[in-house]
């Protein structure tokens, strides 16, 4: 198969064990033609994807934040999609949390807040090198109200069973209508249910490419990348992958700790004699 793109999640699957990007990826990434797109689909936010994309000399190429609910396309970032979890559910989900441990993150666009830099807070700084703005989620809410705008991701950290407490409870109450999922014991991430990698891939593509689903490679680890390793060509889930995607992955490669994605780069340059 003539692999024309690659498209791949961050954490979990293009991360080394120092939530970085290993020499080794680097070095093969730099291989690649400037016109094979290297696309980064995350439910991270612009920011916690940029400073990745200049260490790997891409900056600029088209960003899948957010789990597809806010798709930057090229240079200029234009914002080529952007679908919003509505202010009500935002306030209904902050509302859930009230005197309980749950930590509540949200996210519109390029901002992130937290109500105070806190053990969450600072660890999710650590792991994304963004700064937080700092505001309370009611004043966040009432400034949202404004243009009824809501959060682009919701985000709750906190004890394990508090956050298992909390899940039933939103997945009872919204999950008709938003997409949760546990990406650790100690976290949820909520987005809207109307997207998704794969629905933003298929945009993009169609967008900025003259490139087919078909003949992209991604690359995964976790629930929200089942649907874009089913829709592209090669759907390569990385070692660590959870069992239900290994299961519905074309190839499986080594951990993201051992460079998994890396070699699956390294054979796409030895077929193309790009090395």
């Amino acid at each position: 198969m003539n692999i024309k793109a690659i498209c791949t999640d961050i954490d979990g699957t293009l991360l080394d064990k120092n939530r970085g990007l290993s020499p080794r990826l680097i070095a093969a990434i730099n291989k690649l033609p400037k016109d094979f797109p290297v696309i980064l689909a995350s439910s991270r936010m612009p920011a916690a994807m940029r400073h990745l994309q200049k260490d790997m000399n891409r900056l600029g190429e088209p960003l899948i934040c957010y789990n597809g609910g806010y798709v930057i396309h090229d240079q200029t970032q234009e914002v080529l999609d952007d679908v919003k979890i509505a202010l009500s559910q935002c306030e209904s989900l902050v509302q859930m949390a009230s005197g309980t441990q749950v930590h509540i993150s949200l996210y519109q666009g390029e901002d992130w807040f937290e109500p105070e830099l806190d053990y969450w807070a600072m660890r999710e700084q650590t792991n994304t090198k963004v700064n937080p703005l700092l505001l309370k989620p009611s004043d966040v809410l009432n400034r949202w109200k404004s243009s009824d705008s809501g959060a682009h991701k919701v985000m709750c950290m906190g004890p394990a069973e508090e956050i298992d407490r909390y899940f039933q409870l939103a997945q009872d109450a919204m999950g008709d209508m938003l997409h949760l999922y546990r990406s650790k014991d100690t976290y949820i991430e909520i987005a809207p249910k109307a997207i998704s990698k794969a629905s933003a891939l298929a945009l993009l593509l169609k967008k900025n490419h003259d490139i087919k689903l078909e003949e992209v490679m991604a690359f995964g680890d976790n629930y929200n990348d089942i649907d874009m390793l089913k829709a592209v060509g090669v759907g390569v889930a990385v070692g660590n992958a959870r069992p239900e995607v290994k299961a519905i992955a074309d190839r499986i490669t080594l951990d993201h700790k051992e460079d998994g994605v890396a070699i699956l780069i390294e054979e796409i340059l030895q077929q193309n004699n790009w090395i």
